[in-house]
């Protein structure tokens, strides 16, 4: 199997690594070239332009920031429909906007004969590092059957979630959670260290309780430190997630308060100049409204 992978950024990089360690033949392109460098550097063929890598591929992977970055890549010129064929798969880890995947996904389909998968991914860069991630997939029952042998190199489940753009709802909904649950996380640690506490102890306190998350053991000793140069996910990415559950949300008419005010709250720090930064600097946003701190 030959394989084409799109995006070389925090979660594409290692994915790419460990299809190259697993022995797989990989063909990478980026918008940005530099960044292609470490997986070149480990095996990695560069193309060119995307038509080039299609060319070549049998399974396309594409993992980049939201939905109008995925239609360019499909759509646009040198994209995957100068040069698909019937019989590839296009698999999108990216999360974007569930509509506009099953209406790319029609219209690449009619195009050029292509399937298209939507499997966004969680579990974070230390996830694609160790081939932990959980993967959501919409599509084609058989397809995904098919792509499960590489797909497992890349993550520890795959979960046939129905039809096209039904991996994205699943994605989103794990979001609303994540997102959650990090900002209260943040009012926690906030909290906790103006009544007194010992705030790098909470995660070791909590391991193993109800309370206890993956986030909780990632990143809060990040929140209890200030220790935010080693960024592993961002602000922005979590915003946008939360836009996508607002949007569809409100065109189901179902009530989400929570995420609505998880999404207010992520873009008034984001706006104070963390949305390129790793989620555990929300703690500065609780640390201002408790006592006036301002870190912009």
């Amino acid at each position: 199997m030959k394989i084409g992978f799109v995006g070389l950024g925090l979660m594409g990089t290692p994915m790419v690594l460990r299809l190259l360690q697993a022995g797989y033949s990989v063909r990478v392109w980026n918008r940005t070239p530099e960044k292609m460098a470490t997986v070149v550097a480990a095996g990695a063929q560069q193309a060119t332009s995307v038509a080039e890598l299609t060319q070549q591929c049998d399974v396309l992977m594409v993992c980049v920031t939201n939905t109008s970055a995925v239609r360019d890549i499909v759509f646009g010129p040198q994209g995957v429909t100068a040069t698909g064929r019937q019989g590839q798969v296009l698999v999108d880890f990216s999360s974007i906007a569930p509509q506009a995947t099953r209406e790319m996904a029609t219209e690449l389909s009619s195009c050029c004969g292509i399937n298209w998968v939507d499997a966004p991914v969680s579990g974070g860069v230390v996830g694609a590092e160790q081939g932990t991630l959980a993967m959501m997939a919409g599509g084609d029952g058989a397809v995904i059957d098919q792509l499960r042998p590489v797909l497992a190199v890349l993550s520890r489940q795959l979960t046939h979630m129905g039809a096209t753009g039904t991996g994205q709802v699943a994605k989103i909904c794990n979001q609303m959670l994540v997102s959650c649950n990090v900002l209260v996380m943040a009012e926690v640690f906030a909290l906790a260290e103006q009544a007194g506490v010992q705030t790098s102890l909470l995660p070791q306190a909590l391991q193993g309780g109800f309370a206890d998350t993956t986030p909780l053991q990632l990143t809060g000793p990040k929140m209890a430190v200030r220790d935010f140069d080693n960024i592993k996910w961002r602000v922005n990415t979590l915003l946008k997630d939360m836009n996508m559950a607002s949007d569809l949300a409100q065109s189901l008419g179902s009530a989400v308060p929570m995420a609505g005010l998880g999404v207010e709250l992520l873009r008034q720090h984001a706006g104070r100049g963390f949305g390129e930064q790793d989620p555990a600097t929300l703690i500065h946003l609780y640390m201002e409204i408790l006592s006036g701190e301002d870190k912009r």
